[in-house]
């Protein structure tokens, strides 16, 4: 028991990169424990996957809206999982650089949820996956992964990584090579996940457009989530609070007003000078709230 609070404490005080890998590995662990139960009462453990994957076939898909949430959170295989998380808590610490928690959690949704809309559209539209539709399911978080990677390497293109074998690499050769290795897959045995992978690539990349133009595409989830979070809540009534705040002078105003200016101004100096992935993010709310 002390072992379980232990652990059930370390997912609390985690940031949300390492909740999302924690509940990652957890499902992969429960996966692997029902499917060590059932094999033991010699009964197939195909029907743990069948329920938790992404099914192309529309209509299979139509009585399971479920999968397409629950299947960026599901891995058969171990090292499917590793190099999962392992990418995720690399570029996770990159995207965490410039942007908040919040973000990073929406944009991994987000990402999967792209990846499994293109995957479902292209298996139902392109001639040549008709003889697979009816039964190809989609599991991985490798969708949520690429958003992560490709808004990371969007905002910071020329910070260098450090990649076996090979040495330090930019961020946006990495994306570039992620991308074009999923586009040239897309007719391989893989050939779903390839097209879940540029699914994400996408909301990676329209994430970071829409946020350049001041608009969070991953602000929905947060609505969302704390819509949810407040339905479980016990109602209590407010009690009215009213605060006493003094009146500004002209004289204070205009000073605030000018020392606000003031730093509109050198912001915007500094997106002459580095471009605008040089601000820091208090700069960017800044410029965004004049």
């Amino acid at each position: 028991m002390d072992f379980f609070k232990q652990l059930l404490e370390r997912f609390r005080s985690a940031d949300s990169l390492l909740r999302l890998i924690y509940i990652n590995v957890g499902v992969w662990v429960l996966i692997a424990l029902l499917s060590l139960v059932l094999k033991l009462f010699t009964l197939s453990d195909s029907v743990l996957m069948e329920y938790l994957s992404m099914p192309s076939d529309v209509a299979l898909l139509l009585k399971r809206p479920w999968t397409l949430l629950s299947y960026m959170m599901v891995h058969k295989a171990f090292f499917h999982l590793f190099f999962n998380m392992l990418c995720l808590y690399w570029f996770g610490k990159v995207f965490l650089m410039q942007h908040t928690e919040k973000q990073l959690v929406g944009l991994y949704v987000l990402g999967g949820l792209f990846g499994g809309i293109l995957y479902v559209l292209s298996y139902n539209f392109f001639p040549l996956y008709a003889d697979v539709r009816h039964y190809s399911t989609l599991i991985g978080a490798s969708a949520s992964v690429m958003a992560v990677i490709v808004a990371s390497a969007m905002q910071m293109p020329n910070m260098q990584m450090r990649v076996l074998l090979i040495g330090n690499i930019s961020l946006k050769y990495i994306a570039l090579a992620t991308v074009l290795l999923s586009f040239l897959g897309i007719t391989s045995e893989n050939a779903g996940g390839e097209l879940a992978h540029l699914g994400g690539a996408l909301a990676g990349y329209l994430f970071i457009v829409f946020l350049r133009r001041g608009s969070d595409l991953t602000a929905w989830f947060s609505r969302v989530v704390g819509w949810l979070v407040g339905l479980f809540k016990p109602s209590r009534r407010k009690k009215a609070k009213f605060h006493y705040k003094r009146p500004v002078s002209d004289a204070e105003y205009n000073q605030q007003k000018s020392s606000h200016n003031e730093q509109i101004d050198l912001i915007l100096d500094k997106i002459k000078r580095s471009g605008y992935e040089s601000l820091t993010r208090d700069e960017k709310e800044i410029l965004f709230r004049r």
